[in-house]
């Protein structure tokens, strides 16, 4: 029976089908048609013929970008490890403090623009590469087309791939030093290209938005996505609290917003045993472990860092290590 070109591609890539050779052969004859199809759509779409040549010759299918894409992930950290180990290590945290204090003036020209808190940004830039020190090592149009071409996520991957083009296209980055994360994600605040069109700013003044080597570029980014998701000025993400005796986390309603003050009168407390603020300031039971463990309320600004990253345990180590700045 005939198989779909993207099942042929994929089974040959792996090696299935034939000896080594012949396979890689026939693999790259068919990620060289996906690749002209590619280009007839991104020269529909306006990008121009040395773009095209730059970014896509003598491209090649990189094997280990699909072997991460489909790994899965081994092993269980809890909501404890995670924080500690992970997202609120004292490395991160020493750093952390060190490039806030660094940067504070660039960080207070960023926060009179946009209105954002540098800690949450400084948070942020932290968590997704290490303070700009980790932002990938994978060429982002090599790891793009590899994932529009075989096919698990086409749809998706090709439309960032073609959003890619398109930066290359606007002069903001050479093709050499566009590099990112196994999945295309971009620079120090990792962007997919899609997110660097519409949140990416040039704030340096130099012309280009410049994610990857302008860390002014990088940071303000970071700011206006926070700011274009509705990050409210001045108010807090959250807090850990002491839930009443008795409270049971299993089942517990996470979706019901109330204030402060109804909290307390339910007979919530801060995680150190002093009253919650008596504040109208609306907040939701989050609950990074339904069982036992830390217990905390979460502000509308939580869910807005969320909308950089879902998970809840990351908006939530994120909001801890914004804390632990300025």
């Amino acid at each position: 029976m005939a198989l779909p070109r993207a099942m042929v591609s994929r089974r040959i890539f792996f090696g299935g089908v034939g000896s080594l050779a012949a396979s890689a052969a026939l693999a790259q004859g068919g990620f060289d048609a996906f690749l002209e199809g590619v280009r007839a759509e991104a020269r529909r779409a306006g990008i121009s013929a040395g773009t095209l040549q730059r970014a896509l010759a003598n491209l090649r299918p990189n094997q280990r970008v699909i072997e991460l894409d489909r790994k899965q992930p081994e092993g269980f950290l809890t909501w404890e490890e995670y924080r500690d180990r992970i997202m609120l290590s004292p490395t991160r945290i020493q750093n952390g403090q060190r490039n806030y204090a660094e940067n504070r003036s660039l960080l207070g020209a960023i926060e009179a623009r946009y209105r954002v808190s540098p800690r949450v940004v400084v948070a942020i830039w932290g968590v997704e590469t290490n303070f700009g020190g980790n932002t990938g090592g994978f060429g982002v149009i090599e790891a793009l087309a590899t994932l529009a071409w075989e096919g698990r996520r086409a749809e998706y991957f090709r439309k960032e791939l073609l959003a890619a083009l398109r930066v290359l296209e606007g002069g903001h980055i050479a093709v050499a030093r566009m590099t990112g994360s196994w999945a295309g994600a971009m620079g120090q605040c990792q962007f997919m290209p899609t997110n660097f069109e519409r949140m990416a700013v040039d704030f340096d003044g130099d012309g280009r938005r410049d994610i990857w080597d302008s860390r002014a570029d990088a940071l303000a980014s970071i700011a206006h996505y926070f700011q274009k998701s509705g990050w409210r000025e001045g108010e807090p993400w959250g807090r850990a609290v002491l839930p009443p005796p008795g409270f049971a986390l299993d089942g517990a309603d996470t979706e019901s917003a109330r204030s402060l003050r109804d909290w307390a009168r339910l007979g919530f407390r801060s995680e150190d045993g002093s009253p919650l603020p008596g504040s109208e300031l609306e907040a939701r039971l989050v609950l990074p472990n339904r069982t036992n463990g830390q217990v905390f309320l979460g502000h509308h600004n939580l869910r807005v860092i969320r909308r950089y990253n879902p998970p809840v345990n990351y908006g939530l180590a994120v909001g801890l290590l914004s804390d632990r700045f300025g």
